[in-house]
């Protein structure tokens, strides 16, 4: 092979392995070099074994000599958010007070992966239990951007951004609750695709019930991310939400075009306070849909601002799942304040507010549901801002905030995550000083397929792969 594994795509190496040009040995022994030499200046991965990978590598290897057959995924290099359970390896939600956890078992998404051909190459780090949009704390510290190092790399995925756009691995598992996947990967430069619900069986967290907590594949190419959805999409019995089979070949949905769609384009969706230069930004890629064929016009659906109802109605009452985990009130100092005044919050709650945000989720949906009847995509920016500083828990428009507005005033991504629908981030080009930002592509209910071929689309025209932050 003549270039660096770090830097081909999943499609690349596992095509490499098939024709048997490299092996899953070789692959390991470039990755762990590469996490070696990298890792240590981001820290995006905080659970590496090597002698791990590498006797995995080795069986992975042996298995193509004695003619077993090979999985989509033969050889290439994964690796799993510190939420999601790996056998015998930590499980610590990045809390002090779990260090010592280790998970019994696989998760749906890694049993899937594992039996695809992937190589398991580490745990990826995340704020205390997912709670906010950036990656930090106090178990194992902050993951750095790898195109600022210095600045966010946003959360709570943020160590499997960090890792796909620095070169450690081209497969990340993220998990979304209010834009966890999206967030990281916009901030990051990368691909990051919140499916629908029910489309990949969710096992994060413990309310089986929860119709807004996702699963979701971190890649640089659409094509990439549709070949690891392949994999891990389809129905377990561990997630009673999970959606039937379906027959999509969603690797070759990114083949096709979008001549003809109607895409509406909201620069704040109806209720964000955008950054200038990210609204032109994504702006300008916008236009490129246009040059594809489709139709583009300003519009925004008539929804509100879903802020209080995010809050009370979904994010709030799921964290208040994890209260009697632990005894936060003997935790400060170990975990985030925020965090601790979260379960505070869940103490604070009613349900009569959980109601109200209820039937403003339903009201919300009436709207949308409508207004995608005249779209086939619903365009905007991921995010109002790109990265910001690691000593900053927001953006410096929030300082002084409710903790509520720090957390969501800066997201325009978590309206789709109370919609149950499929969204997906894709670089949009850089801010006049170098940071990532992400334009986001949000389908009609079910429609994962669409919001796949649009930023497949959309890449094959404004490729960013090539491009690579200088670590």
């Amino acid at each position: 092979m003549t270039e660096s594994v770090s830097w081909l795509t999943a499609t690349e190496l596992a095509e490499s392995v098939r024709a048997g040009s490299t092996t899953p040995a070789d692959i390991a022994e470039e990755m762990i070099e590469r996490v070696d030499a990298v890792n240590p200046g981001i820290n995006a991965i905080v659970d590496f074994d090597r002698a791990q990978v590498r006797a995995d590598a080795k069986q992975l290897t042996e298995s193509i000599s004695d003619g077993t057959p090979l999985g989509p995924l033969h050889g290439v290099p994964f690796t799993i958010k510190d939420l999601t359970a790996v056998a015998g390896r930590p499980l610590t939600f990045g809390m002090v007070p779990l260090k010592d956890n280790i998970a019994e078992h696989d998760a749906v998404i890694v049993q899937r992966l594992k039996a695809a051909g992937g190589l398991f190459l580490g745990k990826t780090n995340t704020p205390e239990s997912g709670y906010y949009g950036g990656t930090d704390n106090h178990l194992f510290g902050p993951t750095h951007n790898p195109w600022k190092p210095g600045h966010s790399a946003g959360g709570s995925s943020g160590g499997a951004a960090a890792a796909v756009a620095a070169g450690l691995g081209p497969l990340a598992e993220g998990s979304d609750g209010a834009g966890s996947v999206r967030i990281p990967a916009s901030l990051c430069g990368v691909v990051g695709l919140k499916p629908s619900t029910g489309r990949v069986p969710q096992t994060i967290l413990a309310g089986r019930y929860y119709s807004w907590a996702y699963h979701g594949p971190i890649t640089r190419t659409v094509e990439d991310n549709a070949l690891m959805l392949s994999v891990i999409a389809g129905p377990d019995s561990a997630d009673p939400l999970s959606l039937p089979s379906s027959d999509i070949d969603w690797v070759a949905e990114t083949k096709k075009g979008i001549t003809g769609w109607r895409i509406a384009w909201s620069p704040d969706l109806g209720f964000a306070q955008v950054d200038p230069e990210v609204r032109d930004i994504c702006a300008s890629a916008v236009q490129t849909f246009e040059e594809l064929g489709a139709h583009v016009e300003e519009a925004t659906p008539a929804w509100g601002d879903p802020e209080e109802a995010m809050w009370n109605g979904i994010w709030v009452p799921g964290f208040a799942a994890e209260h009697d985990m632990v005894e936060w009130d003997q935790l400060h100092g170990q975990v985030d304040e925020n965090l601790i005044e979260l379960m505070r919050e869940g103490e604070r709650l009613t349900g009569v507010d959980v109601g109200r945000a209820d039937l403003f989720r339903g009201q919300m949906w009436d709207s949308f549901s409508t207004f995608m009847r005249d779209y086939d995509l619903l365009v905007s920016p991921t995010l109002c801002e790109a990265t910001f500083t690691l000593d900053q828990f927001a953006p410096t428009r929030l300082d002084g905030a409710s903790l509520r507005s720090q957390l969501l005033g800066w997201l325009m991504t978590y309206p789709f995550n109370m919609m149950t629908t499929p969204a997906i981030t894709v670089p949009a080009g850089f801010t006049s000083d170098g940071r990532p930002v992400g334009l986001q592509i949000a389908g009609r209910l079910h429609d994962d397929a669409a919001v796949l071929r649009a930023g497949a689309a959309l890449e094959r025209v404004r490729p960013w792969a090539d491009k690579i932050p200088s670590l």
